[in-house]
C-alpha cells in the first residue's frame, strides 16, 4: 500500500513537472514566433542603417565600365577601376592621383537614401582616382565622382517600383525612364529607357560610365567599347577585377551617411572643400601643368547641371523630391515632405 501512495506521488509530480515545461516551452515558442512576425511585418524604411542597406542592394545597378589603356596615365586600364575614396588607407584627397599606381583598387560604391511617405530616392556614387586623358586636348584632374539619381515609388511592396532616374556626365544631367513609368518628360526632356537584367533573381537597371572621363548614362547610352569591366552589387564583397575584360565583378556598396560614408566628412579639410574634393597637380597629372585642373571633382552634394533651370547645385543629393517634379511630370499625391533626410537642416554644405 505505502510503494503505490509512493508511485502515485511520484507520478503526480512528474506529470506536473511536464506540464510546466510544456508550457513554458509553448510559450517561448510564441514569443519567438511573435518575434518573427514583427520582423516581417516592420515596413522597410530609410531610418535605419540595415534598411537602407536593403533599398541599396535591391536597386543597385549593374554597371558597365568601359576601360582604356592607352597613354601612361590610365594605367594600362586601371585608372578606370571603381575604388573608395580612401582606397589607399587615408581621408587626404591630394594624394589620390599619386597612389593609384601603388594600391588595390577594390571596387565600392556609395550610396544614399532619403524618403517621403511616397517615395524613397537612392543616390549612388561611383568614385575613380583619376579623370584622365592620352590627348593634349583634354584636362586632367585628381578625383572623380559621377552618379545616379534613382526614384523609386513605394507602392505597398517590400522594395517599391522603380519608376525613374537622372545620371550625373560630368556638367549635365540626363533622364532615363523605365517601359510603363508614369512618369513623362516635365521642364527637361527624357534621354532615353533605363534597361534591366537580372541578378541574383531579380531585375536591375544597368547603368555605364565611359572610360577617361568617366561621365555615367543609362545603358546603351554608354557602353563598353572593347575594353571593359561589369560590376555587380553586394554589401560583403569588393573585388579588384581580375582584367580590363572581367564581366563578373562584386563591387560592396557603402552607406554614405554611415561609419565609411562621405557626408559625416563633409567639413574635413583634407578631404573637401566647398563640396568639391581636394585636388592638386601632383603626381603628373597632367600633360603639361597648365592641363591639370585642381578641385575639379564634386561629392553628389555638389552635383550640378550648368543649364537646367532652378535646380541648385547639389540639390540631386539633398532635395531630390524638387529635382523630380521638375525634370518628370509625375502623377499626383507625390508627397514633398521628407520623413528621412540628413542632408537638411544641417546648413549649406556648399559653403566656402
Amino acid at each position: 500500500m505505502l510503494a503505490r501512495h509512493v508511485c502515485s506521488a511520484i507520478a503526480r509530480v512528474a506529470i506536473t513537472t511536464s506540464f510546466s515545461l510544456l508550457t513554458a516551452c509553448v510559450a517561448e515558442i510564441g514569443d519567438e514566433m511573435d518575434e518573427e512576425v514583427d520582423e516581417v511585418s516592420e515596413p522597410l524604411g530609410a531610418s535605419s542603417a540595415a534598411g537602407r542597406a536593403a533599398l541599396a542592394k535591391r536597386w543597385a545597378p549593374i554597371h558597365y565600365q568601359d576601360v582604356d589603356r592607352t597613354g601612361s596615365h590610365g594605367l594600362e586600364g586601371r585608372g578606370d577601376y571603381l575604388t573608395r575614396v580612401d582606397f589607399d588607407g587615408d581621408w587626404i584627397s591630394t594624394n589620390n592621383w599619386d597612389n593609384t599606381p601603388s594600391h588595390p583598387l577594390l571596387a565600392h560604391v556609395y550610396h544614399t537614401v532619403v524618403e517621403t511617405s511616397t517615395h524613397w530616392y537612392i543616390i549612388y556614387t561611383f568614385f575613380h582616382p583619376r579623370d584622365w586623358t592620352d590627348t593634349i586636348f583634354d584636362t586632367e584632374h585628381e578625383n572623380d565622382a559621377e552618379g545616379v539619381l534613382l526614384v523609386v515609388g513605394r507602392d505597398g511592396s517590400e522594395y517599391g517600383q522603380l519608376l525613374g532616374s537622372v545620371t550625373v556626365a560630368h556638367k549635365d544631367f540626363y533622364s532615363f525612364l523605365p517601359s510603363g513609368s508614369p512618369f513623362t518628360g516635365n521642364h527637361e526632356s527624357v534621354d532615353g529607357t533605363l534597361s534591366f537584367a537580372s541578378f541574383e533573381g531579380v531585375n536591375h537597371p544597368i547603368t555605364a560610365q565611359e572610360a577617361k572621363g568617366h561621365g555615367l548614362k543609362a545603358w546603351p547610352s554608354y557602353d563598353i567599347d572593347g575594353d571593359g569591366v561589369k560590376y555587380f552589387p553586394s554589401l560583403t564583397t569588393a573585388e579588384e577585377p581580375a582584367s580590363i575584360y572581367d564581366n563578373d565583378v562584386r563591387y560592396k556598396l557603402i552607406d554614405g551617411f554611415g561609419p565609411e560614408g562621405l557626408w559625416p566628412r563633409r567639413q574635413l579639410a583634407t578631404l573637401f572643400t566647398s563640396g568639391s574634393f581636394l585636388g592638386d597637380k601632383s603626381g603628373g597629372c597632367g600633360i603639361t601643368s597648365s592641363l591639370c585642373s585642381t578641385n575639379s571633382a564634386n561629392a553628389p552634394w555638389g552635383w550640378d547641371d550648368q543649364n537646367d533651370g532652378s535646380i541648385l547645385r547639389g540639390e540631386i543629393a539633398t532635395d531630390p523630391v524638387k529635382l523630380t517634379t521638375y525634370y518628370f511630370k509625375t502623377p499626383a499625391g507625390l508627397s514633398s515632405t521628407y520623413t528621412f533626410n540628413p542632408f537638411q537642416n544641417v546648413g549649406d554644405p556648399n559653403a566656402p
